[in-house]
């Protein structure tokens, strides 16, 4: 992942409510996925064994995160065990296909988290962030954002 992408999952973190927290979750582990797939077809078997482990530290979240009192929970978590042992086997293997019935699973239940988030009109979970504005301004090549702050006062009030 490069930084590029940290910055804009960082930005989008502090942002988000519990709906769009998960969706960033899934585009984390999205991205590296696609990290994984890049670094097999050159033959990096080291870079392929890092990005499906953190990809694997992704699924892991989502399966703390689950909340048992619902009944869908139980479903997610079988569902995210698959997940996680087929990126098991991928690093294991060093096969592309193992990880590819991952991402098949995750894709599917990526799409009605989606759908879900955009449902829920929650305030953002993080407080004190900076308000982010984009399309005031664009670059050459890219679309620029503005950080704008309230007030001067930011993070931990003690």
């Amino acid at each position: 992942m490069n930084q590029e992408q940290v910055k804009d999952f960082t930005r989008r973190i502090s942002q988000s409510n519990r709906g769009g927290l998960v969706v960033v979750v899934y585009d984390i582990i999205f991205a590296y996925l696609t990290d994984a797939k890049e670094c097999h077809s050159k033959g990096d078997y080291e870079g392929f064994r890092t990005a499906l482990l953190q990809a694997g530290r992704g699924v892991e979240e989502l399966t703390r995160s689950l909340n048992f009192q619902y009944a869908v929970s139980k479903n997610l978590y079988a569902l995210y065990v698959y997940a996680k042992e087929s990126l098991a086997k991928a690093v294991i293997r060093k096969s592309i296909e193992d990880a590819g019935e991952a991402e098949a699973v995750l894709a599917e239940l990526y799409t009605a988290f989606q759908e879900a988030a955009k449902q829920d009109h929650s305030k953002p979970l993080m407080q004190n962030t900076q308000q982010v504005y984009a399309g005031f301004t664009y670059g050459r090549n890219h679309l620029n954002e503005t950080f704008q702050e309230p007030d001067a006062s930011r993070g931990f009030f003690a």
